[in-house]
Formats: structure tokens, sequence, C-alpha cells
């Protein structure tokens, strides 16, 4: 049997499992069948560059930022991080806007975000006073202690 046809199925199971997570707050995966152990470890400032199928053996690879192509603009931007692991939550209610959109300007101490732990709403607020950049989080996804919710370019 050639090598080649064992590996297409790994293969395309590891692009699944990559794929189901892409999106999700989960930092790290071990799956073991048999023999077989599968690994996947996802880093912040990472990016997943897709390999066409041609190349067997490759499912994706990973550059660090800034060690392949310059930035057209050097990023500033400060990380705005939960102090907690729960549930993100963008706004007080599903009706109601979010705290933060792109492009808006927040204060110090300006509630950015809720998150759900223990049945209790925590507010998180912003530590820097800017432009929000980027919203990381999703809206009801679990976010761990630590993660990044949102990037504020500093005033």
């Amino acid at each position: 049997m050639d090598t080649h046809e064992q590996k297409a199925p790994w293969l395309a199971r590891v692009e699944e499992i990559i794929n189901v997570l892409e999106g999700s707050s989960i930092g790290e995966l071990e799956l073991t069948e048999g023999d077989t152990e599968i690994i996947i470890r996802r880093q912040p400032g990472m990016v997943l560059v897709t390999v066409p199928t041609q190349q067997l053996g490759q499912v994706g690879m990973t550059l660090a930022s800034g060690s392949g192509a310059r930035m057209a603009k050097e990023d500033h931007s400060l990380p705005i991080m939960t102090p907690i692991t729960g549930v993100f939550y963008s706004s007080p209610s599903p009706a109601e806007p979010p705290f933060v959109s792109l492009g808006d300007i927040v204060q110090v101490g300006q509630v950015v975000a809720l998150i759900e732990a223990m049945k209790v709403f925590n507010e998180i607020q912003a530590e820097v006073g800017g432009c929000v950049t980027e919203v990381i989080a999703v809206n009801g996804n679990v976010v761990q202690k630590g993660d990044a919710l949102l990037r504020v370019e500093p005033a």
C-alpha cells in the first residue's frame, strides 16, 4: 500500500480539527487514537497558512508575525485582557448595542465587556484610553484568564 494513501485520511482529519478550532478559545488539543497522537497548539500572534493538498505530508505552516512580510504600519495597540475565565459578552443584553465597536474611543475605566463566571457577570473595564483597533473575543464564546478581548491604540 502506498504511504500517500495512508496519510490522506489523517491529513483530512487534522484539517477538519483545525477548521473546527478556528474561532474557538481552545489553546491546545491533544488527540490519541491507537498509536497515533496529534497535538495542536495555537499561539497568539501566529497565522495559519493553508498549503495546497497536492503537497502531502503538510497540513499547514505557521509564520510568526514579523518573521515574514513586514507590516505596512507598526502596531502600537495594547490588549485589554480578561482577568478571569468565563463567557464573553460584548453587550449588557442581546437587545442592546455592544459596549464598544471597532473604531470607538474608550476612556480608562469604561466598561468594555462582561465576563460571566459562576453565574456572576463581571464588568471588564478599559485599562487604557484610545481607539479600539480590534475586537478579538467573540460574543458568547468562552475566554480564558489572560486572553486578549480587544486591542486599543492609546490616545
